[in-house]
């Protein structure tokens, strides 16, 4: 081979290194597609994770974006997620073109064996054709999986085509009842019983590294443009509704930004390790599950690189875009 390459001359020798190069680099900034789930509207955090992505086109190939349900939202709660999820794209953002938005499912499962069939479903099974085991579709639920288990009730071979980043859970090795997972656990039975690779950042990784005071959070975001300031006010308004104690002066309890724990994941910003795969009781306890099945389990995030990729993100996005300018008003009405 070497002789031949002789033969051919430098001149060949040299552009075949510099193909190699520019493939190799392709391959390191090559876009993760994705498809979010989310229940926007429920808390804050949804929020600051839909600006993370939507202003990080480099990293995430955003095919579309499903609302998903909670109980504390109105009813039907996950139209009234697309409406959130809607106004912080179009609005917020400040985004004319975007990628899809779905309406999901707005109940839980009944059994894990009938799916709940939406416009977010057939858009998840749709978009999973162009994917294979050799290259699958990640799906970032950051809500209840319902309209995840769907697809994958109403056609298992999807196993083949996605992955399912997550966050979920409480900790490791006990599962625990956490929100997103509390709001459909036959959701989460069907995934786990499933053969689709599945990722997990819990609650205890969470509080543990993605962590704000109220002040931290304004250092943050609180005067970095339009986007920012909207995603401090959110903050604020959360932090004063459901965390600070009333009546008291200290303001160093923090709250959580949970969701972004599944960006970092792909983003490479967390370290991770493989647990055999478990089952799931309805009362959110992992039992013993396959041989040979495993998950993978975030054990921690780099939250310094994260919010700093975050906030750098956040100021390219809005110096490239045009951005409505903030009005507390519009939050508070």
């Amino acid at each position: 081979m070497l002789e031949k390459l002789r033969e051919r001359g430098r001149p060949y020798v040299a552009a075949l290194f510099i193909v190699a190069i520019l493939a190799n680099a392709a391959g390191a900034f090559a876009k993760v597609p994705v498809i979010l789930s989310t229940d926007v509207g429920n808390e804050i955090d949804d929020q600051w994770a839909i600006a993370y992505m939507l202003a990080n086109p480099q990293t995430f190939d955003v095919l579309g974006i499903v609302s998903s349900h909670a109980p504390s939202l109105p009813d039907p709660s996950a139209h009234y997620t697309y409406l959130i999820l809607k106004d912080e794209v179009e609005n917020r953002l400040g985004l004319a073109q975007h990628p899809p938005l779905f309406e999901g499912a707005s109940v839980p499962l009944q059994d894990d064996h009938t799916p709940i069939i939406t416009a977010g479903v057939t858009f998840i099974i749709d978009a999973s054709k162009n994917f294979s085991s050799n290259d699958r579709l990640t799906i970032l639920t950051i809500g209840a999986a319902t309209d995840v288990a769907s697809a994958i009730i109403e056609d298992p071979t999807i196993a083949n085509r996605i992955r399912v980043v997550a966050m979920a859970f409480t900790s490791w090795p006990d599962g625990g009842n956490e929100f997103n997972v509390a709001n459909d656990v036959k959701a989460w039975q069907v995934i786990l019983n499933s053969k689709v690779p599945v990722v997990i950042g819990s609650g205890s990784v969470c509080r543990a590294d993605l962590s704000l005071s109220l002040d931290q959070a304004k250092q943050l975001v609180g005067n970095r443009g339009p986007v920012g300031e909207w995603l401090y006010a959110e903050f604020a308004m959360w932090y004063f509704r459901n965390v600070k104690p009333l009546r008291r002066t200290d303001f160093s309890k923090k709250w959580v930004i949970w969701d972004t724990i599944t960006l970092a994941y792909v983003e490479g910003l967390t370290t991770q390790e493989t647990h055999p795969r478990p089952t799931l009781s309805d009362a959110m306890q992992f039992g013993p599950g396959r041989k040979g099945e495993t998950v993978t389990w975030i054990t921690s995030v780099d939250s310094k690189r994260m919010w700093a990729d975050f906030t750098e993100k956040l100021d390219f996005y809005q110096s490239t875009h045009r951005v409505p300018d903030f009005s507390l008003d519009s939050v508070l009405h």
